[in-house]
């Protein structure tokens, strides 16, 4: 079941998404090293809670939460741009001892069809283009996006 985003949902999807980037904060830790690494990622046991925290802080009717057998699974964060009418999926994950099941797609489905009933004409996603991220570019393709442009990010220690 996917529903509105509620203020007891807050330690949960923080927990979950604190949980889920731990394989991506690996891979910045390898790519980065651990001097860029710790100015990027203060802490990585709460720092994406953290971002969610704000999120719902500033933006909580842009938050959907996913439930099965009413327990909080997974959660996905947006924002509308009304004037250019984009809606743009922000952070989101699936609690990792949830299981491939199915829930991200199910979550994508219930905020694109918000997009829709909001009077967006496009939508909008970023993911990195690491093998830590390819389950999630998997599952964005899975839900029908298609255009797609390539981007890389350069760091120089001075």
């Amino acid at each position: 079941m996917i529903r509105n985003y509620e203020d007891k949902d807050l330690s949960l999807i923080m927990d979950i998404a604190d949980r889920a980037w731990q394989k991506i904060y690996d891979m910045y830790l390898d790519a980065y090293g651990k001097g860029l690494f710790e100015i990027l990622v203060p802490d990585r046991n709460s720092s994406k809670g953290e971002q969610i925290k704000n999120h719902c802080g500033k933006y909580p009717e842009w938050i959907f939460i996913c439930e099965e057998n009413k327990r909080v699974v997974g959660f996905v964060t947006f924002f509308l741009d009304y004037e250019k009418r984009i809606g743009e999926i922000g952070n989101n994950a699936v609690g990792p001892d949830a299981g491939l099941k199915g829930i991200g797609q199910q979550m994508y489905k219930a905020v694109l069809k918000h997009f829709t009933e909001e009077g967006m004409t496009y939508a909008k996603v970023a993911t990195g283009l690491d093998d830590a991220h390819a389950p999630a570019r998997r599952a964005y393709e899975r839900a029908g996006f298609d255009i797609k442009v390539e981007d890389v990010t350069y760091y120089k220690k001075l």
